[in-house]
């Protein structure tokens, strides 16, 4: 990928971090990275295109940053994944891109929708393979791992939405 698609990439996830797929346009994105609207359009000829692109770069980087479910003792695995969502409200005052995209999922073109969808799947398997590690049967793994990226999520709109980063600690510490 060329220095101007990441840069373009970059750009985008920041502004729909903060609020969502219709909050970022071509030419807000040229105009930050000092290129023309046109020079997006060539390496993202719509906005289905570039929302694709991002939700699966951020999928890759996220799985990429959680390792193998297997990598370490369960529980240990658990801590970072809580810990991953964490950091990003925390360090970044950034929500979860695909939280961000499910949220509006109804009116995302089909193919952003597609790799939300993929963003959820895909971390769904990775903490059911997590819980069954741990010894949980597959249905209890389902449950389990439903329940923490629905507490995750939740816990992000919550400590934002009171303007309070701490909420979030109060909301997860019991996860793990």
């Amino acid at each position: 990928m060329s220095e101007t698609a990441t840069l373009i990439l970059d750009s985008a996830e920041r502004t729909a971090r903060q609020g969502g797929f219709n909050s970022f346009s071509f030419r807000d994105i040229a105009a930050e990275i000092g290129i023309k609207s046109a020079s997006v359009h060539y390496h993202f000829p719509t906005k289905e295109a570039l929302g694709e692109a991002l939700a699966e770069r951020y999928t890759e980087r996220f799985l990429a940053a959680l390792g193998e479910p297997e990598a370490q003792a369960p529980q240990d695995m658990l801590r970072r994944y809580v810990a991953l969502y964490g950091s990003a409200l925390k360090e970044d005052g950034l929500m979860c891109l695909c939280g961000m995209f499910g949220a509006e999922i109804a009116h995302l073109p089909d193919g952003v929708a597609r790799k939300t969808r993929a963003f959820f799947e895909r971390n769904m398997a990775w903490l059911q393979a997590v819980y069954a590690a741990d010894g949980l049967a597959e249905g209890a793994a389902f449950q389990r791992a439903a329940h923490m990226i629905a507490t995750l999520e939740g816990a992000m709109i919550l400590a934002r939405s009171m303007g309070e980063d701490r909420l979030f600690d109060t909301v997860t510490y019991d996860l793990v």
